[in-house]
């Protein structure tokens, strides 16, 4: 057990859940890093520890129901309660595409490990969540998933039809809402958050880096953004 305010973040091998993950030990926070191969966050997970940062390492395969009933065990034990949900993790597909020409296999992949996935992660980490006495979950969302945007010709975005990967980040935010009113009266905060166009391995091109990129994210973990169900990203709320 610790004082310290504990927080899972999913996907934390690289990219913008990386950043997630120093940026919140950097705070005070122990950050619990999870990544399908726990083995690439060992010499990360060192780095931080030789700065002071409070940090642990979990195996977490999004699609591997053992893998995160594991890692839940392996929190409870270590703390009894999570105060911090970021759920990071996902995948884009270049096989992903318009509707009219998408592979099913790759839309497939993409909706079981961004919505589906983070789903069954969300449903595993909750009872640890409500022992919290101020839970977050942090959804990390896109402008793609946005309805307005991906009809709005005027959008930076409206060119980009990926339709695996635009529908799993709506539905992500069908997630948010629906946790929102369903945890509203528990004191969990939950909010999608769309960090903005951050070069990553997932994008392969950007205009913000992983830093600036999880600065918005992080904030809302800590708690320094108030309120619940909303969809977020750097220049104001997005619409749904």
């Amino acid at each position: 057990m610790t004082d310290r305010s504990i927080a899972l973040v999913t996907g934390a091998n690289k990219g913008i859940g990386l950043e997630i993950s120093r940026q919140l030990a950097a705070a005070g926070v122990h950050v619990i890093m999870a990544a399908r191969d726990p083995r690439k966050l060992v010499a990360e997970a060192k780095d931080l520890a030789r700065m002071g940062r409070s940090v642990s390492t979990v195996a977490l395969d999004l699609l591997d129901r053992a893998s995160i009933d594991a890692a839940t065990r392996s929190v409870a034990e270590a703390f009894g309660r999570l105060d911090i949900l970021v759920n990071n993790a996902g995948i884009f597909d270049p096989a992903d595409g318009p509707p009219d020409t998408a592979s099913l296999d790759a839309v497939r992949r993409v909706v079981d490990t961004n919505f589906l996935g983070t789903l069954s992660v969300t449903q595993a980490m909750l009872p640890l969540l409500r022992q919290s006495s101020e839970g977050r979950i942090v959804n990390l969302a896109s402008s793609l998933g946005s309805l307005a945007v991906n009809k709005d010709p005027s959008s930076p975005y409206y060119a980009a039809r990926f339709i695996g990967y635009n529908a799993s980040k709506a539905a992500l935010n069908m997630l948010t809402v629906q946790l929102h009113e369903t945890l509203k009266g528990e004191g969990i905060a939950v909010n999608s958050v769309s960090p903005g166009f951050v070069k990553t391995d997932l994008t392969g091109q950007g205009i913000m880096t992983p830093e600036e990129g999880a600065r918005l994210p992080v904030e809302f973990a800590l708690g320094l953004r108030q309120g619940s169900g909303g969809f977020h990203e750097p220049d104001g709320v997005t619409p749904w």
